[in-house]
């Protein structure tokens, strides 16, 4: 019998409110879309908190013996913010900042989220689809919109009837709640009054200003396609219709979510998602982070240590095995204490780890192992409750400190057992990464160190030389080699990651 049989899944459901209990569409195949960042700028680590929550879901739904088709997108298509203004499509504002072509921008920060996540142990998604690449997809998409009477071109633009929709008995703001009566009341157009029927219409396609750099042929004139339009012509195109979870931050949830389950039942007529799930807000220091207010900071800086919130550097593992000590669910709050407590946890979880080489077996055991690895499924199996499987891991920790010190017994078989579970959720399910040494940063020889402080000499000569070429071309092979350097008034410092 497949394993998962054994683990009966408990999702909490966004459409619903409720913990389901999970049936997929297909025995023993799971296909889950998670929308994926748009490469305009770093992820930041709102995002990382939320594509990380997915990875252990990935990876938990792989340990159980599901086949997961796992496809998490790439917005790199411009679109305009609610203003309408060319000027503040997201893409065009960056180009003319960094004085570099649109997509010179979707490249170097793609680049930048793909190092990112690397660096966090992320597994890669099964397809990694882009908007640019799916072009053909929207234009299609549109036109049966079109062609069902959901949607009206306007002045080369094309835009999803919500009313048409709501009056063929279906039910626009049932994700998130809303009643469309009165969004209309409530709502200010702000995406060109003129072209609109009502302004809760979304934009299935743009047309494209003279001024908008990334632009593609339709059946409408010259323009870009809308971004809920985008996840519903990929997703449907690699799971299908209807597929089983689809993820994101709850931010998404309206109007973006709404939208796709708008876009996939006028144009299906079916609900295109079986389990929406959405994780919550990463805050700091108690605070929301925000560029405006200053209260930010960027995941690599996290790890370098080059900020002002933070002690020191925190590894990567470290970082990871914080975010994962609160529920997908709860607001997560980081702030100095909580690295270093994280930090502490992390440290003895693999401390203990390494004891359990050294445990002498009895004849018989005095701790019910078997139970308390059920435990860690329960905690999993209920909608992914990392806090408290950590929690269980700790008391794993305990049965292998006190095995050690002789005040209990464990049988040969129940030490393997202890040792496969622990590896298997902290490893496996989790993503530690077991090639770190106990305080989360790699092993380094010394004579890596030496060649390391060498090259660092070599980058201060450079430096004094003015050859800056030569300084940022070491700095950059170290970072690529997983070396951070820091530069500080008492010198050049560097960490491993």
């Amino acid at each position: 019998m497949p394993v998962y049989k054994n683990h009966p899944l408990k999702i909490y459901n966004s459409l619903s409110g409720e913990k389901e209990t999970f049936r997929p569409i297909h025995e023993g195949a799971i296909g889950m879309y998670v929308c994926g960042p748009t490469v305009y700028s770093n992820v930041h680590l709102g995002n990382v908190r939320t594509f990380m929550s997915f990875d252990v879901i990935y990876r938990y739904l792989i340990h159980i013996g599901y086949k997961v088709r796992y496809v998490r997108n790439i917005t790199d298509a411009g679109h305009l913010t609610d203003d309408g203004d060319v000027e503040n499509d997201r893409f065009v504002k960056q180009s003319k900042l960094e004085k570099l072509e649109p997509m010179e921008i979707v490249q170097k920060y793609s680049v930048d989220f793909h190092k990112v996540l690397d660096n966090f142990n992320f597994l890669p998604p099964t397809i990694e689809p882009t908007a640019t690449g799916h072009i053909i997809e929207q234009i299609e998409l549109t036109q049966k919109l079109i062609d069902l009477g959901f949607a009206y071109e306007s002045n080369g633009s094309v835009y999803f009837d919500v009313m048409a929709y709501n009056e063929k008995g279906l039910n626009y703001g049932e994700l998130s709640n809303r009643n469309i009566e009165e969004l209309m009341a409530n709502t200010r157009d702000l995406d060109g009054q003129s072209e609109k029927k009502n302004p809760q219409d979304f934009a299935l396609w743009k047309s494209a200003s003279p001024a908008h750099i990334m632009r593609w042929n339709s059946p409408w004139g010259d323009g870009f396609p809308g971004w809920h339009l985008e996840c519903t012509a990929m997703s449907t195109k690699y799971l299908g219709e209807t597929f089983d979870i689809h993820g994101g931050g709850m931010d998404l949830k309206f109007p973006h979510h709404e939208c796709e389950i708008a876009q996939g039942k006028a144009c299906n007529g079916t609900s295109p998602v079986n389990y929406w799930m959405h994780t919550n807000m990463l805050t700091m220091n108690g605070l929301r982070m925000s560029k405006s207010t200053g209260n930010y900071i960027l995941p690599m800086e996290l790890v370098s240590g080059d900020n002002t919130f933070f002690e020191k550097p925190f590894s990567p593992n470290i970082v990871r095995f914080c975010f994962l000590q609160a529920h997908y669910r709860s607001v997560l709050d980081i702030s100095n204490d909580a690295m270093v407590a994280s930090e502490k946890g992390c440290n003895r979880l693999l401390e203990s780890y390494k004891l359990i080489e050294s445990l002498k077996a009895s004849p018989t055991s005095s701790l019910d192992i078997a139970s308390w690895r059920k435990s860690c499924y329960d905690a999993m199996d209920d909608d992914f409750n990392t806090p408290i499987l950590i929690a269980q891991l700790f008391e794993g920790a305990r049965f292998i400190n006190i095995v050690n010190d002789g005040k209990e017994t464990l049988t040969a078989e129940d030490i393997e057992l202890l040792k496969t579970t622990i590896a298997s959720f902290l490893f496996d399910v989790l993503g530690i990464n077991n090639e770190a040494s106990s305080n989360g940063v790699a092993f380094i020889t010394e004579k890596l160190k030496g060649t390391v402080e060498m090259l660092i000499e070599m980058r201060n000569i450079a430096r004094a030389n003015k050859d800056f070429a030569m300084s940022d071309q070491i700095r950059d092979q170290l970072i690529s080699l997983g070396i951070q350097l820091k530069d500080g008034k008492d010198g050049t410092s560097f960490s491993v990651q």
